[in-house]
């Protein structure tokens, strides 16, 4: 049985930052399911900078809160075929940025997409939590709370 005394436990959301990016706190659903992560992104606009394909978007970190803005600019990765849980295929564009997760900073690849039906602005996939991270699903901000707001009744 191996052992996961090493590795930190994180609850099914999170609270994470993405530096490189400009965004401070952005509340993250932990995916299992999910190869790699996923960032809510509006506007998604490629263009090329230097040879090498770039893209400009716009993301709102805090959930029903459209006034805060993070303009972002990033190189592409790669663009890779996206199969949503109800089968649905979709082609995006996939950076690659630093995380910070219980203060450990990590380099992930994020997918870029409109996530405007769903609930999270960011979905945390497996490769991001690899070898670093168990999840309890039963719980849920143990890395901590957003510092800026008081506990929610639904949180």
């Amino acid at each position: 049985m191996p052992s996961h005394s090493k590795k930190l436990v994180i609850g099914w959301r999170e609270w994470v930052s993405l530096p490189e990016l400009g965004i401070e706190e952005i509340k993250s659903k932990i995916d299992t399911g999910a190869r790699t992560s996923s960032l809510h992104a509006l506007d998604i606009k490629p263009f090329e900078r230097g040879g090498q394909s770039w893209v400009r978007f716009k993301v709102h970190p805090l959930q029903r809160n459209t006034k805060s803005t993070v303009e972002v600019e990033a190189p592409v990765l790669e663009f890779r075929h996206v199969k949503s849980s109800s089968g649905h295929l979709t082609h995006r564009p996939v950076i690659r940025t630093d995380l910070v997760l219980f203060g450990q900073r990590r380099n992930i690849d994020l997918t870029l997409a409109s996530r405007d039906q769903m609930g999270f602005r960011m979905l945390l996939g497996r490769e991001a939590l690899r070898r670093r991270f168990v999840v309890d699903p039963s719980r849920s901000y143990l890395a901590g709370r957003r510092p800026s707001s008081p506990p929610h009744p639904a949180e």
